[in-house]
């Protein structure tokens, strides 16, 4: 699918799934567009000649930054920072928008932000990279800050990354851990960080699960994506005796009907870059994949895979959005219409973020915690948010994605009234 069109699709989604929300909270007009509205967008320009390992000569090659950060009323901005070449702003204005709703939805003192670097990281020495990274840095000096503005990983980066940008920030603060989460432990970073994110959505996948009369332990799983949330998705899936029968990664995918061995799928990637080839499997295309008869479909890879081509041709019983945005709103219309539970992306992948918060607050302390302590936390707040959620679409007699949504744009709408915005 063409990126623009993508991105249109990822833009009327949100959309549509706000405006579903506004109408049931009945909003006025004036508080509609109060919310939507972005306090600041900021864009960059990176000089940078990446083929030289002491960027002296060659070319010159000119690289866009953004951050926007969407809302504050609930405390600092905080989002991750993808470096893809689809980044672009329209993108992470509606991923700096979805943040605001999810720090709100787990009840954590942060607003929405998202940002970005428009590369493919791919053609970059490690050198390079982090060049850029800290140029980007040095540009967006003005708008970081610990109380201010927190940014993470996303699609494209990882802890590395974030320990560039520590070290920039630094450069001009001090020691500064607190400035950016996701950061390697030797600098702050949070035990139990890397695998939060699909930690939490296997532990949402197996809640619900468990209340539509699909015992997790005999679950057949299909995982789109198998990079840092596929992964430990799966792997903690598997732990929890799930039968993982189908993996993809960007190029393609592949299918064993006894069960994939998930470590052995890790080393393989790790030796070859790609699950192509893994021992005891047979290829598939992700657009098979997707189709495959299974209990449980995880799309834990890019936006807008499941679309009105190909929700008529989904048969899981369960969607686990452990991606943004994987089915756009025609989709998850059609997959409601056919007794499809969704489990939204508002609330799946929100592990992510509350690790996130715990990295911060051990930061601001200076007192890390231990990894059993981050996930418990981790479980417990899922826990109480999966069962606010719940009972609010039982409530509402609506859809699980309705009343995520209701319940962080109300707690937001909330602050801003309060603070007199």
């Amino acid at each position: 699918m063409p990126v623009e069109r993508k991105h249109c699709q990822c833009h009327d989604t949100q959309n549509h799934f706000l405006e579903r929300a506004f109408e049931s909270l009945q909003l006025e007009t004036s508080q509609r567009e109060l919310l939507l509205s972005a306090f600041r967008e900021t864009t960059v320009s990176i000089p940078l000649r990446p083929h030289r390992a002491d960027d002296d000569g060659g070319e010159l090659c000119t690289y866009m930054g953004y951050r926007v950060q969407h809302n504050h009323a609930r405390g600092p901005f905080k989002g991750g920072l993808r470096f893809h070449p689809s980044v672009n702003l329209g993108e992470i204005r509606a991923l700096a928008q979805l943040m605001t709703w999810k720090t709100a939805l787990v009840d954590v003192p942060f607003g929405g932000a998202k940002g970005g670097i428009t590369v493919d990281t791919t053609k970059l020495s490690q050198y390079a990279l982090e060049i850029l990274t800290k140029r980007f840095v040095q540009k967006m000096m003005p708008v970081f800050g610990v109380h201010t503005d927190i940014p993470a990983p996303d699609v494209g980066t990882n802890p590395q990354v974030m320990a560039w940008i520590l070290e920039e920030y630094s450069k001009n603060h001090g020691y500064t851990p607190a400035i950016v989460t996701g950061k390697p432990m030797e600098l702050g970073g949070s035990a139990g960080r890397l695998e939060a994110t699909g930690h939490g959505v296997a532990y949402l996948t197996g809640k619900i699960a468990g209340e539509i009369s699909l015992p997790i332990k005999s679950a057949s799983v299909v995982v789109q994506g198998f990079g840092n949330v596929g992964f430990h998705t799966a792997q903690r899936l598997d732990a929890m005796g799930a039968r993982v029968i189908a993996l993809s990664d960007a190029r393609n995918g592949v299918i064993c009907d006894a069960g994939i061995n998930i470590e052995r799928a890790q080393r393989h990637v790790a030796e070859t870059g790609w699950l192509e080839n893994l021992p005891g499997t047979e290829p598939i295309s992700n657009a098979e994949l997707l189709e495959l008869p299974c209990d449980i479909l995880i799309p834990a890879a890019i936006e807008a895979t499941i679309t009105c081509d190909n929700a008529g041709a989904i048969r899981a019983r369960l969607v686990v959005e452990a991606a943004n945005i994987p089915v756009t709103h025609l989709a998850d219309t059609a997959l409601r219409e056919r007794g499809i539970t969704v489990m939204p992306d508002l609330l799946a992948n929100a592990g992510g973020v509350l690790a996130s918060y715990y990295e911060w607050v051990q930061n601001l302390q200076e007192f890390p915690w231990e990894r059993d302590t981050v996930l418990q936390r981790l479980e417990q707040r899922l826990s109480r948010v999966y069962a606010q959620v719940r009972d609010l679409a039982h409530q509402r007699n609506t859809d699980l994605r309705t009343a995520a949504y209701e319940l962080a744009i109300g707690r937001v709408n909330q602050a801003m009234a309060l603070r007199g915005f």
